[in-house]
């Protein structure tokens, strides 16, 4: 069965010429790990919500950008540059009616952020500012993608995360300034770095597979076990999600 899987895209410039873009690892990962088809959803607001229609499944990408801090009532912005207000007005609501109609959610990096803030919870914008915390960011010693995306600490997985992935601890990436403060209502933690940051969330009343994770499966999906395993599960919740809406059909 060919599954779909829709991928909202960022808003970007290059040479003063608008595009729609993410990144072709998380095409790559459900192609190669998940069994899926992926389409790229320009962010254009809430006229995507028809799309969801003809997707089988929805995957948050991670992206340089962050949420804006007004959208979970925050006044003080502390990476005005660092915004992407199309994706925004895109995401929320397509997440929130994804997972109110049972369609299985993955997010990544900004994604996990994403629908914290879509369930009403608040962001630490600099997270390594925070007393106690590591500095969760790539790093500028090599300007080279296997030294952004290398394992850099461990975090401790439990609930059904764990279960997916056949571990209590597994070693992750970890590309990011924000992160989860308060998580949003019905979001049920389900890893945690060594410094306490959130690092995986699962919407725990969602009635379908909806799943958030901080760090970056889809760097790795073909070599790391956990990785792959993350995509696997969420390209078998998809395939249950499209064989039901078949039967009803």
């Amino acid at each position: 069965m060919n599954i779909v899987v829709g991928i909202p895209a960022c808003a970007k410039s290059f040479d003063d010429l608008p595009a729609y873009v993410a990144s072709a690892s998380y095409a790559e990962a459900l192609m190669g790990a998940a069994g899926a088809l992926p389409v790229l959803l320009p962010p254009v607001g809430a006229e995507m919500l028809h799309m969801l229609d003809r997707l089988d499944g929805l995957l948050l990408s991670g992206s340089p950008s962050n949420v804006e801090p007004r959208l979970y009532g925050v006044d003080e912005d502390l990476t005005p540059d660092a915004h992407d207000p199309r994706r925004d007005a895109t995401t929320l609501p397509l997440l929130r009616a994804a997972i109110a109609r049972g369609m299985p959610v993955l997010a990544i990096c900004r994604g996990i952020q994403e629908l914290n803030v879509a369930f009403g919870g608040t962001l630490s914008q600099r997270v390594q500012e925070v007393p106690g915390r590591l500095d969760h960011r790539w790093g500028e010693a090599e300007r080279t993608p296997e030294y952004w995306f290398r394992p850099q600490h461990t975090v401790s997985v439990t609930g059904q995360l764990a279960r997916i992935v056949g571990a209590g601890k597994i070693a992750v990436n970890s590309l990011h300034q924000q992160a989860i403060d308060r998580p949003g209502e019905g979001l049920a933690v389900e890893a945690i770095a060594p410094d306490g940051t959130i690092e995986a969330v699962r919407v725990a009343n969602a009635p379908g597979w909806a799943f958030g994770v901080q760090w970056h499966p889809e760097w790795n999906c073909q070599t790391d076990a956990a990785s792959s395993a993350i995509f696997r599960a969420f390209g078998d919740a998809c395939r249950t999600y499209a064989a039901g809406l078949r039967r009803a059909a």
